[in-house]
């Protein structure tokens, strides 16, 4: 998508602007609707069906009203038509989010969660690295966006997940109200016992989790739009080609996916604090070799490392989430966490790194490289300030649990 954007609209900011708009209407469906009506009325399946249904509905809709301006070639207009309607989408689509976020905790005891969502996780990035080969293939140079292809495969796609989830909706909310009845009666019986984290229902520490986990995002993800042109520097870079590139992304969806499974489990094990410190030991190394990896075999391996950092945050992270989060307050909570892990998308890199590497080669007149280099570095000591945050206020208040 923002590969087609850019040829539509030759614009780099505008382009990036289509993550971070749906990253801001997705946080204000999810706070300020979705996750206070899926607590006062306890609607978590539905708000999956409704959501998926409604996103498929209103992919149509904006193609058309997309490639009506493509056929009037005025190719501005088309672009803004993607930005602007598939943020509007993602208000609504948003609701899909919570009710998902509140379902897997619902149906899960703090004993299994972090197995059961490490599962989930990888699931879902063996479904979304599968949906990036398919968009390839069907990309087409653009005609797989402009004649709708991949549009009609996406709808597709959220009708049949609709579907099914509606089928299932009632088995779900069985088992929904069955754990949260053996979550209550755990807590009551053994505060040692009863989660992952030690701190069940502690919505303080919460806070301060979201509030380090904020910073974290902001640092990991603020190289994301930087690090593919480092890839590809000739001087200074790896000067790898398009396969290259590609294959070294790959190893972070594939670390990721290794570590989702295995974080999970060790979360429920050794507990959630542990591996999130792991993550962010990760975190805050793999950046700095960046600069200093001499191939693109080695890179690879580092970018892996990465993706298995990110995804034992993510997993354990959201094992913790659940454990601290009151009951009667999953919904809007959840939010936030989703919220803040949708930094992600492209805040970071439009507010940190991009002007920070601009900065420099701008302004300071420094080689690519060496600005790309130190955006590394400053992406790892936000990590690292992040990580000061996390083990002061949450895993100090986990011992003292």
């Amino acid at each position: 998508m923002y590969i087609y954007l850019f040829g539509l609209m030759g614009n780099v900011t505008t382009t990036a602007a289509l993550g971070t708009l749906t990253m801001l209407m997705s946080t204000a469906g999810q706070n300020m609707v979705w996750g206070r009506i899926s607590d006062r009325y306890r609607l978590r399946a539905k708000l999956v069906v409704l959501g998926e249904m409604l996103a498929g509905i209103a992919y149509i809709v904006v193609f058309l009203i997309h490639r009506s301006f493509v056929d009037w070639a005025n190719n501005i207009a088309a672009g803004l038509t993607l930005i602007v309607g598939l943020a509007i989408l993602e208000f609504f689509w948003s609701m899909s989010d919570v009710g998902w976020s509140a379902l897997l905790t619902d149906i899960t005891t703090p004993q299994i969660r972090g197995a059961f969502i490490g599962t989930f996780n990888f699931v879902a990035s063996l479904g979304r690295m599968t949906g990036i080969l398919a968009a390839g293939f069907l990309y087409g140079g653009g005609s797989g966006f402009r004649q709708g292809t991949i549009f009609y495969v996406v709808t597709a796609m959220l009708f049949t997940g609709a579907v099914i989830m509606w089928f299932s909706s009632k088995s779900l909310e069985k088992t929904s109200k069955s754990a949260v009845v053996s979550q209550k009666t755990t807590s009551e019986i053994s505060p040692q016992k009863k989660s992952g984290s030690g701190v069940y229902g502690d919505e303080k520490v919460y806070v301060w989790f979201l509030v380090s986990l904020t910073v974290v995002i902001l640092g990991s993800s603020s190289v994301n739009q930087i690090f593919p042109l480092f890839l590809q520097l000739r001087d200074g870079g790896l000067n790898a080609s398009d396969v290259e590139v590609s294959l070294i992304l790959t190893a972070f969806t594939i670390g990721g996916m290794t570590a989702s499974v295995l974080g999970g489990r060790l979360a429920d094990k050794i507990g959630r604090v542990k591996v999130i410190l792991t993550g962010l030991l990760l975190a805050v190394a793999t950046p700095l070799a960046y600069g200093v990896v001499p191939n693109v075999s080695l890179m690879a391996i580092v970018y892996g490392l990465n993706g298995v950092s990110f995804m034992l945050v993510q997993t354990a992270g959201f094992a913790f989430a659940g454990d601290t989060i009151p009951e009667h307050r999953r919904g809007r909570l959840l939010s936030r966490y989703n919220a803040v892990i949708a930094l992600s998308w492209g805040p970071a890199g439009l507010l940190i790194g991009g002007p920070l590497a601009d900065f420099q080669t701008g302004v300071l007149d420094f080689a690519r490289s060496v600005a790309y280099t130190n955006a590394f570095i400053v992406d790892s000591l936000l990590v690292l300030l992040g990580m000061g945050i996390f083990s002061l206020k949450v895993a100090r208040s986990e011992v003292k649990s």
